[in-house]
């Protein structure tokens, strides 16, 4: 193994671009590789195509790999069963720990390269015993500590993280310092690389003709309330665009795929104290038992205080300290102590 180089995932974007140039002054042998994981449209060329030119400027080897065959059927048709049976799904959470990281550490294993390195503003911290850990990223706007509970022991030691200690203003600043104007200016990427807008469109574009129905929505004694245009198109704790004009505000409380059915109920009626998981992943369970952790079912401000009850077959009940709303079975739950991650599973 090669331990003076690193395999880079190089989106294009400003993130892995600057990565590149810090690991370049940092002394390693930086080989990018761009994953194509899903193509529609111009912009996703030029993406490929600023990656290259960038890799080209830096002197740097970059490779393109296409993975859409991989992505399709891991994510996107994870992506849209989902939405049809009824849950709201975590794409990004199940592309970092089961595609994008493991795939760069295959890579980088057959072209004998131990570092493996992204864009990602995340850190990793090891304990004097020798524990090793993600932990959150020093800009609390930028941090993506949410979307790696799932990573194993042996790829956490390989990564290499130069964004996880600055802020995006300080890597817009570096790049713009070493002479990359348009590296720096690069806009920040919105929502799921493959669906950007509105995902009822393109569930719309993947799914046979017909397969949604419009529907009806009931309060939680089963009173028929309203119309509704299909039970995909819900995720529970929406309030937003239900299309109902009633005194108060409601919520998406729960979703019944098979009677297409989308039930309603008020905020105060949202609320739950406890919750179970399924697919877990804790990198040391010990770390878990009687400990009070903190619970995050959202990217941003949203922090719980939990315990964790391990069931077995890959399942835990979390109970919350403090009732908490809108659960959405299908979303990820992340679990931390202080800014260490400790594990996470998926709501069900």
């Amino acid at each position: 193994m090669n331990y003076k180089k690193v395999l880079l995932g190089m989106s294009g974007g400003t993130d892995s671009s600057t990565a590149a140039m810090m690991l370049i002054q940092q002394g390693y042998e930086v080989v990018g590789v761009t994953f194509i994981f899903y193509q529609e449209g111009e912009e996703d060329n030029h993406h490929l195509k600023d990656a290259k030119t960038l890799a080209a400027r830096l002197g740097i080897k970059h490779l393109v790999y296409d993975a859409r065959d991989t992505f399709r059927e891991q994510i996107l048709s994870y992506f849209i069963d989902g939405y049809m049976s009824g849950i709201t799904p975590v794409p990004c959470v199940k592309c970092n720990n089961m595609l994008k990281w493991p795939l760069l550490a295959k890579l980088a294993d057959e072209m004998g390269i131990y570092h493996i390195s992204t864009g990602h503003y995340v850190n990793t911290v090891v304990s004097e015993d020798g524990r090793i850990h993600i932990s959150c990223g020093t800009d609390p706007d930028k941090d993506q500590s949410f979307f790696l509970w799932g990573l194993p022991v042996d790829i956490l030691k390989r990564m290499l993280l130069p964004l996880g200690n600055i802020t995006k203003s300080e890597v817009r600043e570096f790049a713009a310092q070493e002479g990359y104007q348009s590296v720096a200016e690069k806009k920040d990427s919105l929502g799921i690389c493959f669906c950007p807008g509105d995902y009822r469109d393109f569930l719309l574009k993947n799914i046979p003709e017909g397969s949604v129905r419009e529907g009806f929505f009931f309060d939680e004694s089963g009173k028929v309330i309203a119309r509704h245009k299909g039970y995909p198109f819900y995720t529970v704790g929406q309030r937003r665009g239900l299309g109902l004009n009633l005194l108060q505000a409601v919520f998406v409380k729960e979703i019944i795929p098979s009677e297409n059915k989308v039930i309603i109920a008020h905020g105060k009626d949202m609320y739950k104290d406890e919750f179970y998981i399924k697919d877990i992943h804790f990198n040391y369970p010990d770390e878990i038992k009687d400990a009070v952790l903190i619970c995050k079912i959202r990217y941003r401000k949203q922090a719980n205080e939990c315990k964790i009850t391990l069931l077995g077959g890959g399942t835990a009940k979390v109970s919350l300290l403090q009732p908490l709303n809108a659960i959405a079975p299908g979303q990820a739950a992340a679990f931390y102590s202080d800014n260490i991650v400790i594990g996470g599973g998926i709501i069900i």
